[in-house]
């Protein structure tokens, strides 16, 4: 049992490790993460999190503690600042897979390890440096811990899953921290097995819960007021609602592109977790005590996306804490002894996914890109909306993997289709659901090539090794709009901005602080300062749209990535 399921984290690893530093920081997404744990290394104030030297609240700090730690024992890189994420990502696969061999057998484990491993979605952000593969990582073992120690009568493996979720809400959100109990409460009382609660819930375990995941927001609030209102009421009520008070320049999904988003990004594994799913509901499952762990995994499931739906904002990855109990469920569904039918659907779905790429392949894109990247992608949606152009590559770039996982999804239809004909029980074999993991395993290389591809040609190292180059010692910089769009510009020049017009930003409130408004600047700070100094502006702002532009005697120096350089009259 251990081999197999070592074998499977271990190609986890590779997947997720290999060529992490291939790829400067992506902007905006990754940049500002790494740019925040950069200066919480230089600062060693574990208890105040800055971006840009702005006070900085809109996520909790174990991200940014681990990736400092990093920092300091392997030095600061972008492999490094991935790292942290690459490992959540591991262990998330090593807890969904332990969990499937309890549940399922050997077999189950592996397989449901491999399914989440190769979640499009998932293995994206398992490379990628955001709170996020953390988050799903602690979920993951959360209820794995739990619902093993729930079916083996272990209060104490209970206790370690509560505290997995308390560190869940350390990662990224307090929700994390009581959703998933709650949710398991809620699959324990449809079976009649709740109360008493003592029997099962360990108080010592539910404490370390609520302190790991309320008590840095409690002493972020005792440090800086306000943050309490502007995490729990602002960011997370009034956003629901769509009445931010800071609202930042995130565009929403609409329910159906958060859906198709969501179920798209684990394919196949998402229509496997749905057959499941409607298995257990028509069968009355939540009535057997033995399904209790399943119909936990399901409830959250519905819970997580059914919330989501409902809610007024939705972003591409909001669905991902649901892909473990996916991948469970996924797995689960090729257990069951008649699985012939299964595996022809997914010989349709593989082979209708191959006819499409080759067709994709052979045009000219733009539809493709359109359509994909700009639902998954937060930062197209932002430019779209401002009316600016897409912050993507060429599709030369893209065409060649759209044709490779073509070709892949041929070959695995035929496989899949040979292994359905020699009639072999896949419920002992697992031979067509493995060929399935097989085929879904050879296309993340190209997932981690687009992925780099987007990261390199919108990342801001290139502007800022020239600003790097040019500036002189008395020289200013300025960075027109929201830091976050160029997060590693302080990474890769070495120079705070000040930042022009860009308080609608993650940064709004700590623009409100004392401390940070000196850097934030209006469009007649800026004149002022063109008058008075050496100013160079980075903007991501198209000429017609940016105040740069309109400066007297501004010369544009050149544009990166989907920024714009300018410099002062006798700038070169």
């Amino acid at each position: 049992m251990r081999t197999l399921l070592l074998a499977v984290v271990l190609v986890a690893a590779i997947s997720c490790f290999l060529r992490l530093g291939a790829a400067p920081f992506d902007d905006p997404g990754e940049g500002m993460h790494a740019e925040i744990a950069r200066e919480l290394l230089h600062s060693g104030d574990p208890f105040r999190l800055t971006l840009n030297g702005v006070v900085y609240v809109d996520k909790p700090p174990l991200l940014y503690w681990l990736q400092a730690g990093a920092f300091t024992t392997f030095g600061a890189s972008e492999a490094t600042a991935r790292s942290v994420s690459a490992a959540a990502g591991v262990a998330a696969v090593a807890g969904t897979a332990w969990l499937g061999a309890r549940l399922l057998g050997v077999a189950g484990g592996c397989l449901a390890g491999g399914a989440l491993l190769t979640s499009a979605l998932f293995f994206a952000y398992a490379r990628y440096v955001r709170p996020d593969a953390l988050f799903v990582a602690a979920l993951a073992w959360g209820f794995a811990l739990a619902l093993v120690g729930l079916a083996d009568g272990r209060r104490r493996l209970i206790g370690w899953g509560l505290v997995a979720f308390g560190i869940a809400g350390l990662a990224k959100d307090p929700l994390g921290a009581f959703g998933p109990p709650v949710v398991i409460l809620a699959a324990l009382a449809l079976a009649g097995r709740a109360w008493p609660i003592a029997r099962w819930l360990p108080w010592p375990g539910l404490a370390a819960c609520l302190v790991l995941g309320v008590g840095w927001w409690v002493f972020s609030e005792a440090s800086t007021a306000g943050t309490l209102w502007y995490t729990v009421v602002d960011n997370k009520i009034l956003n629901v609602l769509g009445a931010r008070v800071f609202p930042d320049e995130d565009v929403p999904l609409s329910a159906v592109e958060f859906l198709t988003v969501a179920l798209l990004g684990a394919l196949p594994w998402s229509l496997s977790a749905i057959v499941t799913i409607v298995r257990l509901l028509r069968a009355r499952a939540w009535r057997q005590t033995a399904e209790t762990p399943w119909i936990a995994l399901s409830l959250w499931t519905l819970a997580i996306l059914g919330i989501t739906v409902l809610s007024r904002f939705r972003l591409p990855h909001y669905g991902l804490p649901v892909y473990p109990a996916l991948a469970l469920l996924a797995a689960r569904a090729w257990r069951e002894p008649d699985t012939r039918w299964l595996g022809l659907i997914h010989a349709a779905l593989l082979g209708g996914l191959s006819v499409v790429g080759a067709v994709l392949a052979r045009s000219d894109g733009r539809a493709f890109m359109d359509a994909v990247i700009g639902a998954t992608d937060v930062a197209t949606r932002k430019t779209r909306l401002a009316g600016e152009t897409d912050p993507f590559p060429g599709w030369e770039i893209v065409q060649p993997l759209v044709a490779h996982a073509s070709l892949v999804f041929g070959f695995a239809t035929v496989a899949l289709l040979i292994a359905l004909a020699l009639r072999v029980r896949v419920r002992t074999s697992m031979l067509a659901p493995g060929v399935v993991a097989l085929a879904m395993l050879a296309i993340m290389p190209d997932v981690a090539t687009a992925l780099g591809a987007m990261s390199t040609y919108r990342s801001a190292r290139a502007v800022a090794t020239v600003v790097a180059s040019r500036l002189g010692p008395g020289d200013v910089l300025a960075h027109e709009g929201p830091i976050e769009q160029s997060g590693a510009l302080e990474w890769y020049s070495g120079r705070r901005p000040a930042i022009v017009d860009g308080r609608r930003s993650v940064l709004a409130f700590g623009a409100t602080r004392p401390e940070g408004a000196r850097l934030f600047w209006t469009a007649a700070d800026l004149e002022r300062a063109w008058r008075e100094q050496r100013v160079w502006i980075v903007t991501t702002r198209s000429p017609e749209h940016s105040l740069a532009a309109r400066l007297p005697d501004a010369r544009l120096i050149g544009t990166f990535g989907g920024r714009w350089l300018y410099g002062p009259p006798q700038a070169r």
